[in-house]
C-alpha cells in the first residue's frame, strides 16, 4: 500500500481546534495528505478570547521533532506560532535540516483579540534567522507592517510591504488583506512581480483563517505547484473555507471540513 506524504505543523494548541496544530492537519488531511504536529505552546482560549499561554520547553520541542524525523519522511512543514524567543533557535535548527522540502512560515504574532504571542523585540532577529530557509513567508497586515516599518493602508502599501520583506530577507512574501476596506485583496511579491489575489468583502469573523491558509498553500507547494498558483488555490480555498465558518460558540466562527 502507497503511504501518504506527511506534513508537519508547528504551532500552537488552540482547544477550540479553530487554529494552530489542530486545524493545520484538519487541512492537511483535508488535501489528501497525513498529518502530525508539534505544539510550541499550550493555549487557555475559546472564541472570544486567549487568556493564557504556556510555552513548550525548547529542549522539549527539538525532542518533539526528533522523535518524529527519527522515524517518519516528512514531506513539507508549515509553523505558526512560535510563542516565546528561547523556542526560535529550535526551528532555526529544524527548517535548516529539510532544505529540500516546502518550508511555509505563517508569522503569527499576536492573536486577533489582541493577545502577543511572541515577544516584540524578537520579531526582527526570529524573520531575519528563518527567513532565507523558507519557501514562503504569510504575515496578515499587522504582521507585515511589524516586519516591514510601513504603515498599510492600501494595497500600494502592501505591495511595499511584501518587497521590503523579501529585501530584507530573501523571502517570497504573501502579505494577506482580509483586514483591507472594500474590497480584501492578498499581494504576492517573489523576488521578481507583485502577483495580486483579490477576493469579495465576506461580512463575517472568522477564527485561524491564517493558520488555513499557510497550510493549504503548503499543500498545494508539495503537490508540486508554482508558489503562485499554489498561493492562487490556497486564497480560493481560504475563501470557500471562510464562507461555510460555522459558530460553535459566543465568538468567531471556526472552519467546517467535510471529511
Amino acid at each position: 500500500m502507497k503511504k501518504k506524504k506527511v506534513l508537519l505543523s508547528i504551532a500552537g494548541y488552540d482547544p477550540t481546534s479553530g487554529a494552530g496544530v489542530l486545524l493545520d492537519i484538519q487541512t492537511f488531511v483535508q488535501m489528501g495528505f497525513h498529518g502530525v504536529g508539534i505544539v510550541t505552546a499550550l493555549t487557555a482560549q475559546n472564541t472570544e478570547q486567549i487568556r493564557g499561554t504556556f510555552f513548550t520547553p525548547s529542549d522539549f520541542l527539538e525532542e518533539q521533532y526528533h522523535a518524529l524525523s527519527d522515524d517518519i519522511e516528512i514531506s513539507g512543514i508549515k509553523v505558526g506560532m512560535l510563542g516565546c524567543r528561547e523556542n526560535i533557535p529550535v526551528i532555526v535548527k529544524i527548517l535548516s535540516k529539510n532544505p529540500e522540502i516546502p518550508l511555509v512560515v505563517d508569522p503569527i504574532m499576536k492573536s486577533s483579540s489582541g493577545y502577543w504571542l511572541l515577544e516584540k523585540t524578537e520579531i526582527s532577529a526570529y524573520t531575519e534567522a528563518i527567513g532565507p530557509k523558507v519557501s514562503l513567508l504569510t504575515p496578515n497586515l499587522h504582521e507585515a507592517k511589524l516586519l516591514s516599518g510601513i504603515d498599510i493602508r492600501t494595497i500600494n502599501d502592501m505591495k511595499k510591504a511584501a518587497e521590503s520583506v523579501f529585501n530584507t530577507i530573501n523571502t517570497p512574501c504573501l502579505v494577506t488583506g482580509g483586514h483591507l476596506k472594500d474590497f480584501p485583496t492578498d499581494v504576492l511579491y517573489d523576488g521578481k512581480k507583485h502577483t495580486l489575489f483579490e477576493n469579495k468583502k465576506i461580512e463575517s469573523s472568522v477564527h485561524g483563517t491564517g493558520c488555513f491558509l499557510s497550510s493549504s498553500i503548503l499543500g498545494y507547494l508539495v503537490l508540486g505547484h508554482s508558489i503562485r498558483r499554489a498561493c492562487r488555490l490556497g486564497v480560493q480555498d481560504t475563501t470557500d473555507a471562510i464562507k461555510k465558518a460555522v459558530p460553535i460558540g459566543h465568538g468567531q466562527h471556526i472552519i467546517k471540513f467535510s471529511l
